[in-house]
């Protein structure tokens, strides 16, 4: 039997979280065939694996890389970053913001949103149909996609802070309907970033049970991961229990010096629930700082009428005077990140017209120019029409390290890949837990780490036959040396390619070869099949 590709020599650590093995890996009319070590089988390619490690392709579960399609250079170097760690799948439209489903007739609205999350040119599409087809062309590896709670209202709604209507309700919900039928993963909220945060809690309800009927889970963004974690989280398990959906809590922290150690009442929580029967996981990337848009930092009145509004009212003394008491003092059922650490620890990782502010506070650039912060940022959002990024120095490794050793854990990245200087996670996070925590620190065994980057993400996400190294599985794979692997990424250099990751394959065709990126582009957004309902809705 003649194979397309053989990988031999190495040790198979197939992602179910068994220990090493020896074994061949084969790849057959676009299928995995486990063989027998040194089986000599003929192959067109041939890898050597000998004295390395073969695992499934790694998938990264929440990623902000919705719209990186192009051809600029720009966009081939952000798309290479998570590639050249072993990225094989990524899972975007999280944080309740995604380009689709938008109606014609509101894309403009909605566009300014997008724009201001994921950068100009921001483009918005009908269905995920469309959406798949722009962004599947020429890809190096794959995408799937959530549905964002955000888009959705912003498409019906607006930005109104009210509760939607019965009928805006309904509006929503066969949207949603029609984008997961059609392939959509789930149903992704951020209920700190407006428009979201303006929905209560039966409304997300409402959506939830739609993604329940498709046997697909409900992701959220909390509605605090600071002082309010704890109740965040309560309304989280709340809406996934009434809705029977399976509950999947991003990127799970508790940031803030109020809320340091919080992560041993809200792991614990998390298994309590799942002990009683709700589906319920949450991933985390490996660091201490999180990254998010400049204007998510104000109070969620200053967007309430939308980006164009924004930087018309930013301009005027009464609102900044207004929002320097608000992040003062506080909001009802606002997180108030400043006011929960300060300028000091919120530092720009990207304003395009304004390269030069990349990499510093907004503490050290107020005061550089002599002015209060909230000026600052007020003159540095209408300058760049919203589309700030910063990164918020807010965690604690302790909490770090308990969420990534936690059975409820899988690993991402949460990567913003925008120009200028972005978070290092979007290049470091999966070579980083297997060289620092894995081998450096020894948090987890290897077979471990793996399990959390393949099979329990492709379970968790209905990625069929993904995951794991098996007979009939699809090629996707990595090569790896566990001796070598190091992260590259920094703060400084956040792009900074990782170190150990001998050969990525994507559809059984080498993509990356040793430091050479192939000219294979195997990738494509992947449509997500309808699944059997994960829990009972309770009362």
């Amino acid at each position: 039997m003649r194979l397309d590709l053989l990988v031999t020599g190495g040790d198979v650590i197939d992602g179910s979280g068994s220990p090493a093995r020896s074994a061949d890996v084969g790849v057959r009319a676009g299928r995995l065939l486990l063989l027998p070590p040194s089986s000599r089988s003929a192959a067109d390619t041939v890898v050597n694996a000998g004295g390395l490690v073969v695992t499934p392709g790694f998938i990264d579960v929440h990623t902000h890389s919705d719209l990186l399609a192009g051809h600029d250079e720009q966009r081939e170097t952000l798309r290479l970053a998570p590639l050249l760690q072993g990225v094989t799948t990524e899972i975007c439209g999280n944080c309740g913001i995604s380009p689709f489903p938008v109606p014609a007739e509101r894309a403009g609205t909605v566009r300014d949103l997008v724009a201001a999350t994921f950068g100009p040119p921001a483009t918005t599409y009908a269905s995920f149909a469309e959406f798949a087809a722009a962004q599947g062309v020429a890809r190096r590896n794959h995408l799937a996609a959530l549905v964002g709670h955000g888009t959705l209202r912003a498409a019906v709604v607006g930005f109104a802070q009210r509760q939607a209507t019965a009928d805006e309700l309904g509006r929503m919900c066969a949207l949603l309907d029609e984008a997961l039928t059609a392939g959509a993963a789930g149903l992704s909220t951020g209920l700190i970033y407006p428009p979201g945060v303006n929905a209560g809690t039966d409304e997300v309800i409402a959506l939830a049970r739609v993604a329940a009927a498709h046997g697909k889970p409900y992701v959220t963004h909390l509605r605090d991961e600071m002082s309010q974690v704890e109740s965040a989280l309560e309304e989280a398990i709340e809406i996934a229990t009434a809705a029977g959906a399976a509950l999947q809590v991003s990127h799970h922290k508790t940031a803030g010096r109020r809320s340091w150690g919080a992560t041993v009442r809200t792991l614990a929580r998390l298994e309590q629930a799942r002990d009683a029967g709700l589906d319920v996981l949450c991933d985390v990337y490996p660091y201490t700082a999180g990254s998010t848009a400049l204007h998510a930092l104000l109070p969620p009145w200053v967007i309430a009428d939308g980006v164009p509004a924004m930087l018309t009212s930013v301009r005027r003394a009464t609102v900044r005077d207004r929002i320097r008491v608000d992040v003062a003092t506080g909001l009802p059922g606002w997180e108030n990140t400043v006011g929960n650490g300060g300028w000091d620890l919120i530092r720009v990782a990207s304003a395009p017209t304004s390269p030069a502010v990349e990499g510093r506070t907004i503490a050290e650039l107020a005061a550089a120019r002599d002015i209060d912060p909230v000026d600052y940022v007020c003159d540095l959002l209408a300058a760049e029409g919203g589309n700030v990024t910063i990164l918020s120095h807010s965690m604690r490794e302790d909490d770090v390290r308990r969420v990534l050793t936690s059975p409820l854990s899988m690993l991402c990245s949460d990567g913003v890949p925008k120009p200028g200087r972005p978070h290092p996670r979007w290049a470091g996070s999966f070579a980083r837990v297997l060289g620092h925590y894995v081998r450096d620190v020894g948090l987890l065994s290897l077979a471990e780490a793996v399990h959390k980057m393949t099979a329990m993400p492709a379970r968790r996400f209905g990625l069929v036959e993904r995951g794991l190294l098996a007979d009939g599985y699809a090629p996707d794979l990595v090569v790896l040396d566990p001796a070598e692997m190091a992260d590259g990424a920094t703060y400084d250099d956040p792009l900074a390619p990782p170190r150990g990751v001998r050969q990525v394959v994507v559809g059984g065709r080498v993509v990356v070869d040793g430091d050479r990126v192939t000219d294979a582009r195997p990738g494509r957004v992947l449509a997500v099949p309808d699944r059997e309902p994960a829990t009972r809705a309770r009362t």
